[in-house]
């Protein structure tokens, strides 16, 4: 990896290397790359925040002195206006399908447990799970009885029901068949998760739908000055990025 420096001062590898585990990547070198940048935007920061004298007030007792006194620089460096109402309403109809009630649906499930590491037990629970769906192609109705006898989550003592849940509340693999099923039916493969491998069935779904402007103003608002506040932080970074030299990653 290259040597990251600002003004010929060094940012130390094992701090990047800490800072990694913040940064999940595709690649290690990329992860390191993201870790590096971040570690010089603070160091940005925190420079100019000294050159300001601005002290660290820590709102909570967790936040850090670094993190209280870039709060605070932000803070007082970074102002962004309140939008009119015409500019939400705008934004509100450009983008209507990100103003949605929930999605909510209920299902069960038959959980065959297998740790992700150990090829040899997710081998049997998979075909286990596949022979549980061969039973329940041919009597739907045992499914309770099924997930009773061979599930291993708490649920199975319910017949396997996971109650009422909303999008997000399980794990992604989960969800996308979830969304795929039409209610009553059971998927047709075992769905392998980090847990093991599940078998799934859908009782109801109700999709999400368009939310008036009045029940999502103030989402609204807030949406639109979290992206004005990054376009105008980001803008604040590049200035104090141009006053000064950085090598080994680019902002």
């Amino acid at each position: 990896m290259n040597p990251v420096a600002v003004d010929g001062v060094a940012i130390d590898e094992h701090a990047i290397a800490a800072e990694m585990q913040l940064h999940p990547a595709a690649s290690l070198e990329d992860a390191w790359t993201e870790a590096a940048r971040a570690l010089v935007i603070r160091r940005l920061l925190l420079t100019e925040a000294e050159r300001a004298g601005i002290e660290p007030d820590p709102l909570e007792e967790d936040e850090g002195p670094e993190e209280a006194t870039i709060r605070t620089l932000l803070a007082e460096r970074i102002a962004v206006p309140a939008p009119d109402e015409a500019t939400c309403r705008a934004h509100w109809d450009t983008h209507r399908d990100r103003w949605q009630s929930p999605v909510v649906y209920e299902a069960a499930h038959i959980l065959f447990a297998a740790a992700p590491e150990d090829a040899t037990v997710r081998a049997q629970t998979k075909q286990a799970a596949a022979e549980t769906l061969a039973i329940l192609a041919a009597h739907p109705d045992r499914f309770a009885a099924l997930a009773r006898a061979r599930s291993d989550c708490p649920s199975g003592a319910q017949g396997g029901l996971l109650g009422q849940q909303r999008r997000g509340d399980l794990v992604a693999e989960i969800e996308t068949f979830v969304m795929a099923l039409e209610p009553g039916q059971i998927c047709p493969v075992p769905i392998a998760t980090r847990y093991g491998y599940h078998v799934l069935r859908l009782d109801r779904r109700a999709d999400g739908a368009p939310l008036p402007y009045d029940a999502v103003a103030a989402a609204v608002r807030q949406d639109l000055m979290a992206r004005a506040w990054q376009r105008a932080t980001a803008a604040y970074l590049c200035a104090l990025a141009g006053r000064v030299r950085i090598e080994g990653v680019t902002l």
